[in-house]
């Protein structure tokens, strides 16, 4: 028997949105081809926020040992040298890269 022309449209129909379905669960922006790209873009993040969290606790302290009401003396001292480039004249500087 043969089926009436509505139902093979419907079939059709059915058939082409699995298709669709099928290819954007492969190929498509949240598809298997792209979940190890997912992955690795996660670790990447993942591995920026742990440097920037590390940096702003560094910062964080350098503000804190700023305070106004208890300014740690040896850090203004080292602040004021650097960016004013104040020195008396019988002092020797010996700088350290903090890299």
């Amino acid at each position: 028997m043969r089926n009436p022309p509505r139902e093979n449209m419907k079939q059709a129909g059915a058939l082409v949105l699995l298709v669709a379905l099928t290819a954007l669960a492969i190929a498509g922006p949240w598809g298997l081809l792209t979940w190890a790209e997912n992955s690795e873009t996660l670790d990447q993040r993942t591995a920026q926020i742990a440097a920037l969290t590390e940096k702003r606790d560094a910062l964080r302290n350098r503000v804190d040992l700023l305070d106004l009401d208890g300014a740690d003396p040896d850090l203004v001292s080292e602040l004021v040298r650097r960016d004013l480039g104040v020195l008396h004249p019988d002092e020797i500087v010996i700088t350290i890269d903090d890299e």
